[in-house]
């Protein structure tokens, strides 16, 4: 299978509701990992809406009646209170989509996230926890954005609980 057709395979398979995991379409395909990783960058350098979550990669499409909003956080890096800042937020019913932070040096980093339930935040945590992986916030001494998805109500939800967990920046006077 040539690239183009490998790339056209993907495009009809990941259109669908449950997204595939890299390490599943490597096998299908019979290529590594990381041939499906520039496939996937190709994708979305064309235009794509490929979206990378927990589970796996899938076309990303606007849910009816869905809105983005970002929210500025601040808290401790501890796994613990992460753990609890995403619950939070997915309790809520939003997709948390990504984290952002403001770097010195490189502007703008984000990181994508898309958490939507509890077993992805779970799987969240393992992951940074096995990789020993350092979170974006740690960069910018706690404070960070993230961008979430859902109906208005739920938003709303979202940040009331974060501002009662004390989560969620306040201005000050």
């Amino acid at each position: 299978m040539t690239g183009e057709e490998r790339r056209a395979w993907l495009k009809d398979h990941l259109k669908g509701t449950t997204p595939i995991a890299g390490h599943e379409l490597s096998a299908l395909l019979g290529v590594s990992r990381q041939v499906i990783v520039q496939d996937i960058a190709l994708l979305r350098a064309e235009g794509y809406p490929i979206i990378s979550t927990p589970r796996g990669y899938l076309f990303w499409e606007k849910p009816t009646g869905s809105i983005r909003t970002v929210v500025a956080v601040k808290h401790a890096s501890s796994p613990e209170v992460v753990r609890e800042e995403l619950t939070t937020m997915v309790k809520s019913g939003v997709t948390v989509v990504n984290v952002i932070v403001a770097h010195p040096l490189y502007g703008e980093l984000v990181g994508n996230l898309n958490l939507s339930t509890l077993d992805d935040v779970d799987r969240f945590m393992q992951n940074m926890q096995q990789m020993g992986a350092s979170l974006l916030s740690e960069l910018t001494d706690g404070v960070h954005l993230h961008t979430l998805e859902g109906a208005p109500d739920t938003i709303e939800r979202a940040k009331w609980a974060l501002a009662h967990k004390g989560f969620l920046l306040q201005a000050s006077s």
